[in-house]
């Protein structure tokens, strides 16, 4: 079954052409990444095929088979602020949840039994009756755990996660995601990738998270200079193909140099009159000096910024703790960092790992211990948030409020228009406003303003978002080859095992330890503690639980001469009870004589308390039982 189809589509952002007559067919089954450059327009791909933003183009068509349901993840959620979470969660037209809103109104009229009849079968049809405890189990795999709180009061990611988890409790036929490992830990990035392979799900998602693409998708689309190229298999084999295909160009774009110079010498020495076959000839020519006027050689940004010298002593943190209330980050931590280490951050969300780069920097200040920085030492401080940039400012302007030249390797400068150029911002991008910039683009002048100031130090607080993967290749590259230290914050496990040599493992309640291996490994012996101690966990419920049923066992036996006693004692209290009204009746004999009265109340009392004894027997009896 075709579930999207696109003929013809085309779409502009001012002057530049994003693509152009392009042609795509999805069909059901198939799990497909789409990659581009940053600003190359692949967020505004997807939002022509959901329909948020209108396709251009002559006989354009854009058509999702209306029999399919339809999941949709954009970078900005679309979410009512006033909702709680759970309210948001449900805020669906998912046929269980429609069960669970008509159960409920059918609740609030118990006295209309056929409506109430009625809900009651549909929530047994749709099996819904623990759908709500499914929702909050998604929810708190997405570490989203206060099910009260009002939309308006999250963050920007916990507000991402929530659109995740409300995508997944709808459980759509076609998802189409944009960047869904944004704003999640490894742990959530895992589960989703086993969510995502799932073989009854159809897919389309940009990503860069490459480990994720790998394992997820069977097939990557490129958009490349308002093209799309489709490579069927793996991550690994785009890059092959990727790769064939540009050497390919590049020899029929020499042919093509080639064959336009012979035809334009031919075409310089003919005279004015031509006949048919010249003008057939002229013709061809100016197809193929058009064609070459358009093309466009393939670009890569070029990072290789001088970073300034490093003294012999560089950061050392001694004895470092800090709290924040009642809740451990650090608990007197000692390093010492040696010139060129690469460093890598790991730990579940909340554990500390952005207040111990601000604690390095020394925005935090520490509750103890002390931080030391060398007198040489330049930090380059890429955070999550990044920079305020001016909306109304031009991209040069930014660059050349920091400096007008950075200085190269063997004493030459870069003047800002050309460091800009080395980031793919054209001469003509470079009067763009920042307003105009999409976000990887905006990502990526944040990235050369660090740079900019020559850092021997860089801090990076999760480069890899809005990143695209060809920029993420070349700043590994610079990465390796930098000659300063490196310290990063990343989920992104391909960017980790790649640049880092060793990690600082955040583990909760102060502890942090180095841990000298990859982050592969890292995980690996991650998932091994995990199962271990999953299998001891289990282990101890089984102890329990077995002693549970020995104790109940030992409560319950009752031996053969128990039970025999308490059938006795049944017998002898019921005995006792006629007895005790036969008395009782008695007392009504009006011709009682005083010492008859007070024989009768000894008798009374004493078949009481013979009644009390063998009851209470009876219940030790009846407890064992």
């Amino acid at each position: 079954m075709n579930y999207l189809s696109l003929e013809n589509v085309s779409k502009m952002f001012g002057d530049k052409v994003l693509f152009d007559n392009i042609n795509l067919q999805i069909s059901q089954g198939q799990k497909i990444a789409l990659v581009a450059k940053n600003g190359s327009g692949k967020s505004t791909l997807l939002r022509v095929i959901t329909g948020l933003e209108p396709a251009e183009g002559e006989n354009a068509k854009v058509e999702i088979h209306k029999n399919v349901r339809l999941g949709i993840l954009m970078q900005e959620p679309n979410l009512y602020e006033h909702h709680t979470v759970l309210e948001a969660a449900f805020d669906s037209d998912n046929p269980i949840i429609q069960a669970i809103k008509e159960y409920e109104e059918a609740l609030m009229h118990p006295e209309q039994l056929e409506r109430m009849q009625a809900a009651v079968t549909k929530m047994d049809d749709r099996k819904a009756w623990d759908f709500e405890a499914r929702v909050k189990e998604i929810l708190t795999k997405l570490n989203i755990s206060d099910f009260n709180k009002t939309v308006k009061m999250l963050s920007g990611g916990q507000q991402k996660r929530l659109a995740l988890a409300k995508l997944i409790i709808d459980e759509p036929e076609f998802l189409i995601l944009d960047e869904p490992t944004n704003h999640l830990d490894l742990d959530m990035i895992e589960w989703l990738e086993e969510y995502l392979q799932r073989p009854n799900l159809t897919l389309l998602m940009v990503t860069h998270d490459r480990y994720f693409l790998e394992r997820v998708c069977n097939e990557i689309i490129e958009l490349d200079r308002g093209d799309i190229y489709r490579y069927s298999g793996s991550y690994s084999d785009f890059l092959h193909k990727k790769s064939t295909r540009h050497d390919n160009e590049a020899i029929d774009l020499e042919k093509s140099k080639k064959l336009y110079k012979k035809e334009l010498e031919w075409i310089n020495r003919q005279p004015k009159a031509r006949g048919t076959k010249a003008k057939s000839r002229i013709s061809s020519f100016e197809k193929l000096e058009d064609r070459l006027s358009g093309v466009r050689l393939e670009s890569e940004i070029q990072i290789d910024v001088k970073g300034q010298r490093l003294g012999k002593k560089i950061l050392e943190l001694h004895n470092v703790g800090k709290s924040f209330g009642d809740k451990k980050f650090m608990d007197g931590f000692n390093y010492k960092f040696r010139k060129g280490e690469r460093v890598g951050i790991v730990g579940p969300n909340g554990v500390g790992k952005t207040s111990f780069l601000k604690i390095i920097t020394k925005e935090l200040r520490t509750d103890s211990g002390k931080v030391v920085v060398g007198g040489n030492t330049v930090f380059g401080y890429y955070t999550q948030a990044g920079i305020n940039l001016n909306e109304d400012q031009k991209v040069i302007d930014v660059i050349t409020d920091i400096a007008e030249f950075i200085p190269m390797e063997k004493g030459q400068k870069l003047t800002a228009p050309q460091i800009l150029e080395r980031f793919l911002f054209s001469r003509k991008q470079q009067q763009v406003f920042v307003s105009q910039l999409s976000g990887g683009e905006r990502r990526r002048l944040y990235l050369l303003t660090i740079l900019m100031r020559n850092p021997n130090f860089l801090i990076l607080d999760e480069p890899t978002n809005d990143l695209d993967i060809m920029t993420l290749n070349v700043l590994e590259d610079f990465l390796l080859e930098f000659p300063g230290c490196v310290l990063i914050v990343t989920h992104d496990r391909y960017f980790m095992d790649k640049i880092v040599e060793h990690l600082f493992v955040f583990e909760g309640e102060g502890k942090v330890r180095d841990f000298n291996h990859t982050y592969s490994e890292y995980r690996v012996l991650q998932r091994q503690l995990d199962l271990e101690k999953r299998r001891q966990e289990r282990a101890e419920q089984q102890k329990r639980k077995e002693a549970r049923q020995e104790e109940q066992a030992q409560k319950q036996s009752l031996t053969y001469e128990q039970r025999k006693e308490m059938n006795r004692l049944e017998k002898e209290i019921s005995k006792l009870e006629n007895k005790k009204s036969s008395v009782e009746a008695a007392f009504g004999n009006p011709n009682l004589t005083p010492d008859q009265m007070k024989e009768l109340g000894q008798e009374l009392q004493g078949i009481k308390d013979t009644i009390e004894e063998k009851e209470m027997r009876w219940m030790e009896l009846a407890e064992l039982a």
